[in-house]
């Protein structure tokens, strides 16, 4: 989380001293609301092409900038607070520009004479572009009022996932509009700074991201086709578990990765852990539980026999750390990484002590059974909390050393925050605590 701050509150003071150094106005000097309004038009509009720019980038997976950020679901988070600052900073574009018409349309304010245009060579790009002001603004207006439609769709939780993914994808046609709108509208003498190379660069990624991002094409992990083997329902717990064949092409993975299964088309891509060791024979398991229409209606849906598209493997909860012991925490649907590395510890167990906590509000016989039996073949110390949460006591009395471990937990994530918070006031190591994001809008 950490990198993440960083990156954003770091671009954003990066991108602001480029423009401070790349602006030759003095500010000092200026007077009036419109020349205030100049001014600041050119450092929103900069400040929100750059931010759209960087979450346009991240919306194609580039794989490679996992280890910078600590998993795509980091990465996932970041593109989620870039597009929530580019909401905020276009809507303040929008008002800056509109908002001194408005006054002066209702007569508050006195629009002062324009000073004349200055001549242009003619056929030279700055004239090119100044012929062109007026077709990028309108272009600007209309993929803004539609932005920021899908931008706040894309926050209200309870809107479809399938439309979801269907809507979303036009946020690039959005961005290609913003970039020609930046790049038409923007002071022409920044092009001829380090703002303008580093704007430049930026609207080049950007607009490649955006067509990648219309052609469904992602710059992560592979795309390997699979076959549905077999479909178990979890009575009593709302858990599917679905197996799958994989065909040649998948590079193996950790336990702990996750992956973009497509099981039907319609509803594209979801992102699930993988609950499986990865072995020599393609197998893997995924187990889905019902926290949403589709995923409730899987198992009407699912059948042997059925072909599924897996794109991955993904993440950095992969249990690699310098303590000298292991915790993991999990509560409900998030034992599944664990499940994966414990069959992982079965198969070459590293001398590693490790404690595993599970808290569930659902638990049958026969589920209880299969945890205990993996946990005894990987050597794990299993505790179990049917019906009630996980409690910071449970560790601090269960595990000696506990501060020397470093700690895995995969959950709600309001949970996590809580224990990572009391842990870290208790003296463990900020470092040391590893926690998945596993929110992909």
């Amino acid at each position: 989380m950490e990198a993440i701050k960083y990156l954003l509150w770091g671009g954003l003071a990066v991108i602001s001293l480029l423009w401070w150094a790349a602006e030759q106005t003095s500010f000092l000097a200026l007077e009036g609301v419109f020349a205030w309004r100049n001014v600041l038009t050119q450092y929103s509009g900069i400040v929100g092409i750059s931010v759209m720019s960087l979450a346009m980038m991240l919306a194609v997976r580039p794989a490679f900038l996992e280890r910078y950020v600590d998993g795509l679901d980091k990465m996932y988070r970041l593109h989620k607070w870039l597009g929530i600052t580019g909401l905020v900073v276009s809507v303040s574009h929008y008002l800056i520009v509109s908002a001194p018409k408005w006054a002066v349309g209702l007569g508050w304010l006195e629009r002062p004479a324009r000073p004349p245009r200055p001549s242009l060579p003619e056929g030279s790009l700055q004239q090119v572009f100044a012929s062109q002001r007026g077709l990028a603004e309108g272009v600007g207006e209309w993929a803004f009022y539609i932005a920021v439609v899908l931008m706040l769709l894309a926050l209200i939780k309870y809107f479809p996932y399938r439309r979801f993914f269907q809507t979303h994808r036009l946020l690039a046609v959005t961005y290609l509009a913003f970039a020609f709108h930046s790049v038409i509208l923007a002071k022409f003498d920044y092009w001829r700074t380090p703002l303008g190379m580093v704007l430049a660069v930026m609207l080049i990624l950007g607009s490649v991201a955006a067509v990648l991002s219309l052609l469904r094409q992602r710059l992560g992990g592979r795309r390997v086709a699979a076959e549905v083997t077999a479909v178990e329902r979890l009575s009593g717990m709302d858990v599917l578990a679905v197996d799958l064949r994989l065909e040649n092409g998948w590079p193996g993975h950790e336990a702990g990765q996750f992956a973009f299964v497509t099981f039907h088309a319609d509803e594209g891509p979801h992102p699930y852990t993988i609950a499986s060791a990865w072995n020599s024979n393609g197998d893997v398991r995924f187990l889905i539980k019902a926290l949403g229409d589709y995923t409730r209606a899987l198992p009407e849906r699912l059948r042997v026999g059925d072909r599924a598209v897996l794109e991955g493997p993904y993440g950095r909860f992969t249990f690699a750390g310098s303590g000298g012991r292991q915790i993991w925490i999990s509560g409900g649907i998030g034992i599944t990484p664990f499940i994966a590395r414990m069959q992982a510890l079965a198969a070459a167990a590293n001398g590693q002590p490790v404690d595993l906590f599970h808290s569930t509000a659902q638990l049958t016989p026969e589920v209880s059974s299969r945890l205990s039996a993996d946990a005894e073949r990987a050597k794990v110390r299993l505790h179990l909390f049917h019906g009630r949460k996980f409690a910071i006591g449970d560790l601090l009395n269960g595990v000696e050393n506990w501060r020397d471990a470093d700690i895995w937990f995969c959950g709600p994530a309001a949970f996590g925050q809580e224990v990572r918070e009391r842990l870290v006031a208790l003296g463990l190591p900020a470092q040391r605590f590893h926690q998945e994001l596993f929110e992909m809008r």
